[in-house]
């Protein structure tokens, strides 16, 4: 029996996605179930690696499988999914935002600690370290 498509390897490599992604890519309904082989081989058409690139590309950009999903089904419906897609740029960098703000909170601390510690006289008596224990 001669076979059309191309198996899970093939299709991960051309779109530059790992077997293991395709897998889980299938699995959240990333992709649509595919044709089989009688041995139960996936095979994967030239649409199929489209859509990996596009959900590589997504992924590159931090975007949240859930999301692409949503954007995926859009599209499939037929309408042009750009205003989903600024909602989870937008959405992606608040949370990069919220992200930098919570490891800038503690750098300040530390800076300002340190600044401290450049003022403070080395010959002090403490229990371990002042600079730590008046953090």
């Amino acid at each position: 029996m001669a076979r059309s498509g191309l198996t899970i390897g093939q299709a991960a490599r051309a779109a530059g996605v790992t077997r293991k992604a395709v897998r889980v890519y299938e699995a959240r309904a990333l992709l649509p179930a595919t044709e089989r082989t009688t041995a139960g081989y996936r095979l994967y058409t030239g649409r199929d690696v489209e859509r990996l690139i596009f959900i590589r590309r997504a992924r590159a950009l931090g975007l949240h499988l859930d999301g692409i999903r949503d954007v995926l089904a859009i599209r499939d419906g037929g309408t042009p999914p750009c205003a989903t897609v600024r909602a989870l740029l937008d959405a992606r960098i608040a949370e990069i935002d919220a992200t930098v703000a919570d490891l800038l909170a503690p750098r300040k601390t530390l800076t300002h600690t340190r600044q401290r510690a450049d003022a403070r006289a080395e010959d002090q008596p403490v229990t371990v370290c002042k600079l730590i224990e008046r953090a």
